[in-house]
């Protein structure tokens, strides 16, 4: 026996059905909005990661060299990735460009709640707006997902901030700070202690005071206040785009799960503008359940034109947990619509029956190990079969089939030619 690897998971046709519905649901409302499905591969060069990060964080990654001699990993995230194919054809795409995909990622780090090696994400990010209502749209987008797969505002909270109303706060003291540091420190400021996080912040630059004065001004979240403590255009304009994008978002009927939370910062360098994170209301799931932002610089650092952009990446680990908590998440299990049950030399015209079940979209299995009568029933009950179509050569011969409902055990005698006939679902009801 093979063990399988640590933060690594299989999922059987129950749990599969279960997440197909909800990455259907996410990725049908990506389409709704006019987002249009990307493919992208699975190895990338690491130099993407290394020469934005440093090489300390191939220790995060599943990065090595192939048999071309080229550092390569498998991506841990989208965003470079779908910065790369913009340049590379930024002139034809017309803009704003609006795509989505789903698929799995790769971090080599600590597992826990939510948290995988290899995980899945919906990523939906639009490229070519610096417009408010881009951000408000993806805003929009993220709520009506988790509205379509059966949450409501008591479950779950947008926590929006804005990178330049933290960048302008720290620039306006009057001491050297690494602001992208003291970011990052912002960033974790809801997993540490409050002693914690005031060392980082010192680390970063801030004296004592200043760290304690800094912590305490984010925390309050009052705009106004911030913007008059500051008194700079760069936290003015900040301030005052944050608002418009919550403006847009109360027309695109979002507002309502929007709030304010200066310390929510996303520890990513290349975040620019408005940033936001899902949490789950009731505090149940520990971390949050996803995010997203602006990245206004990437594709000009990736050597394309300047290029506006906002997103976010549901995790769908984490969306899961979200949903279950909350008593939405489908069913863990698999259902059949027919199963055609074969008794004695009758392939052929159960073949017919499947094929034009089949053809009517519906999911139909029927006997492929030669079972006797009790195993095939055994077996369609094992698969959730609604309805059972015996075939038999007793009944071929009186020019029959038997349908059988699964749930009562009800069953009724129908010409063979009769079936399916023009119905498009025929049952028992239908035809008792």
């Amino acid at each position: 026996m093979y063990d399988r690897i640590k933060g690594f998971r299989d999922f059987y046709p129950g749990e599969m059905a279960a997440r197909r519905q909800a990455i259907d649901t996410v990725e049908d409302t990506a389409r709704e909005y006019g987002f249009r499905e990307v493919g992208t591969p699975a190895l990338e060069r690491a130099e993407m990661w290394t020469d934005k990060s440093g090489d300390d964080i191939v220790d995060e990654l599943y990065a090595f060299e192939d048999q071309s001699g080229r550092h390569v990993t498998l991506t841990p995230e989208l965003t470079p990735t779908v910065a790369r194919m913009v340049v590379a054809k930024q002139q034809e795409l017309s803009k704003p460009i609006k795509w989505f995909s789903t698929r799995p990622f790769w971090r080599y780090e600590q597992v826990q709640q939510g948290r995988y090696r290899e995980f899945y994400q919906t990523n939906v990010d639009i490229f070519g707006s610096s417009e408010p209502t881009a951000d408000a749209e993806i805003l929009a987008w993220a709520a009506d997902a988790l509205t379509g797969l059966g949450l409501t505002g008591d479950h779950f909270e947008f926590r929006i901030s804005h990178r330049d109303i933290l960048g302008g706060v720290l620039e306006s003291y009057d001491t050297e700070v690494d602001t992208e540091a003291a970011i990052r420190a912002v960033d974790k400021s809801d997993k540490i202690s409050r002693a914690e996080y005031h060392d980082l912040l010192i680390g970063a630059g801030l004296s004592a005071d200043q760290a304690a004065e800094f912590g305490d001004l984010i925390a309050g979240g009052d705009l106004e206040e911030v913007e008059a403590f500051a008194g700079t255009e760069r936290v003015t304009a900040a301030v005052e785009n944050l608002q418009n994008v919550l403006d847009a978002a109360a027309d695109f009927g979002a507002r309502e799960y929007c709030t304010i939370s200066l310390e929510t910062a996303r520890g990513l360098d290349y975040y620019t503008g408005v940033v936001f994170e899902c949490f789950d209301s009731a505090g149940e799931v520990s971390r949050s359940i996803f995010g997203g932002g602006r990245y206004d610089d990437l594709i000009e650092s990736f050597g394309g034109q300047p290029t506006p952009a906002v997103g976010v990446a549901p995790g769908h680990a984490t969306l899961a947990l979200l949903c279950q908590r909350a008593g939405v998440w489908p069913e863990e299990d698999v259902t059949t619509d027919y199963y055609v049950l074969q008794i004695g030399n009758t392939r052929a015209e159960a073949a017919r029956i499947v094929g034009e079940l089949r053809d009517r979209g519906h999911v139909v299995e029927t006997d492929i190990a030669g079972r006797s009568f009790g195993a095939q029933l055994d077996y369609a009950d094992s698969i959730n079969a609604e309805t059972v179509v015996i075939v038999g050569e007793q009944d071929l011969a009186n020019d029959e089939v038997t349908i059988k409902d699964m749930a009562s055990g009800d069953q009724t005698q129908v010409p063979v030619g009769e079936f399916p006939g023009d119905r498009e679902r025929p049952t028992f009801e239908d035809l008792a």
